[in-house]
């Protein structure tokens, strides 16, 4: 059997994070014209953006089952390929309806997506390289932010009506190359022996080339018996309380931060502070490339100073960003720095989100479960991330209407204090530790 270098593989999985990053930042750029062209006000506006998200959370329900069932590899060859005609069926809507139903598929593919594809990482890393191998997964979500605000400025600009629908249809490309990619990928090792099949992982590990394939394979199998011998592979018992506690915790501040409100609105909060339409989508591309560097310095910061510390120093910065931003609002003060304060200020909150939420979250609730119940788990931390996101997603034009930025924004920055606290004194430190290692830890605490 041909080896493959683990981080190649990692590349290639990671390319689900690709289509979840492109697909939620590229609906920025349509607002505007759908807006326009089906005659929706705040709350339906809202409502049309958030319904991929709410295909998310049904995503997350259904996908536990089929991903341990039938391994994570070919649910992601399915999923990826299902992705492709979903989003051709979105680019190519006849009515707003046509439009809703291929959005509410295209979240419910993506929700799947987005609860295999760390865990799968997770699941073929070495523990000292585990956090930034996950990470390539929220590297490929903040590069395809990147390129989606570019391609969305640069469609805005060449085609002069329904530009929207090449926004959309685009997602095709990285969608059809990742279903080909994917069949160059080995199955989960851990998987295999949570099925019995440990002559098949065993190869797997030697493909990777694993430090010492021999002993991974006998350490994940006791693992799995101690599992086996509790009696259960439910994801709600005793023994999982905490694990649950942190992964539902973590996802939810996540989004408590308004990091999927703000990138989706990104244009519209630029036109809050008196930009044109042309000059805010121009300005969002500043946002994905700032957003795209730090998630890249997070790389190197992970698995070297640890998941919590980056949480803490993330949450000082997102604080004082945020507030600045309520504070601009509030006034209604644009001019500060030159008349880029709300810009710059909105730069340096994602910078700060970028290292720290945005690069620990799926890191995190990919390594806390056990190997019996990992894809719940993972289920489970996505379900509430998306949970979240929806009603945020939603909402947010609604809030702006009503109460103003200046409350929104406020709103963000006292949660992201509750959130320093919960990584200082409730989250544990997990880098360089093993799965099993890992696991060992939380069930006793």
């Amino acid at each position: 059997m041909k080896q493959q270098n683990v981080f190649t593989v990692a590349i290639i999985i990671a390319m689900g994070g690709f289509l979840f990053g492109y697909d939620i930042a590229m609906m920025s750029g349509t607002t505007n014209q759908l807006e326009t062209l089906y005659n929706l006000n705040s709350f339906w506006l809202g409502f049309t953006v958030a319904v991929a998200i709410i295909g998310t959370i049904i995503g997350t329900l259904i996908i536990g089952k089929p991903a341990e069932k039938f391994g994570r590899r070919k649910s992601l060859i399915v999923l990826s390929g299902l992705f492709a005609i979903s989003t051709l069926g979105s680019a190519f809507a006849i009515n707003w309806s046509m439009l809703l139903f291929f959005r509410l598929i295209t979240g419910v593919l993506l929700g799947s997506i987005t609860v295999v594809t760390p865990m799968f990482i997770a699941e073929i890393s070495p523990a000292k390289k585990r956090g930034q191998l996950v990470l390539l997964n929220q590297f490929f979500v903040v590069t395809a932010i990147f390129l989606a605000f570019a391609v969305n400025y640069l469609l805005s600009n060449v085609i002069e009506s329904n530009s929207w629908r090449w926004m959309i249809g685009v997602e095709v490309i990285p969608a059809t190359l990742f279903f080909l990619l994917l069949n160059l990928v080995p199955e989960s090792p851990r998987w295999l022996i949570n099925k019995g099949r440990n002559d098949e992982a065993l190869a797997i590990f030697q493909r990777i080339k694993a430090k010492n394939p021999e002993e991974e394979v006998r350490i994940v199998k006791e693992s799995v018996e101690q599992e086996e011998a509790l009696g259960h592979g439910k994801l709600f018992v005793r023994e999982n309380r905490f694990p649950i506690m942190i992964a539902i915790l973590i996802a939810a501040f996540n989004q408590l931060a308004g990091i999927n409100a703000i990138m989706i609105y990104a244009p519209r909060v630029f036109e809050m502070a008196g930009f044109g339409t042309n000059a805010s989508l121009l300005q969002s591309i500043s946002v994905g490339a700032t957003n795209l560097i730090f998630t890249f310095v997070a790389l190197f910061l992970i698995d070297k100073y640890g998941r919590r510390t980056l949480l803490m120093v993330g949450s000082v910065g997102m604080v004082f960003f945020l507030g600045m931003l309520s504070k601009a609002f509030f006034t209604e003060n644009y001019s500060e720095l030159g008349g880029n304060g709300v810009m710059i200020y909105l730069m340096g909150f994602i910078a700060f989100f970028a290292f720290s939420q945005g690069a620990v979250l799926w890191v995190v609730i990919s390594e806390i479960f056990p190997n019996k119940v990992r894809s719940q788990g993972q289920a489970l931390g996505s379900f509430t991330h998306w949970i979240f996101a929806a009603a945020l997603i939603w909402g947010f034009p609604v809030l702006n209407n009503s109460v103003g930025g200046g409350i929104s924004f406020g709103f963000f920055a006292v949660m992201m204090v509750l959130h320093f606290f919960f990584a200082w004194k409730i989250l544990p430190e997990t880098k360089g530790k093993s799965l099993e290692d890992i696991q060992k830890e939380l069930i006793q605490q």
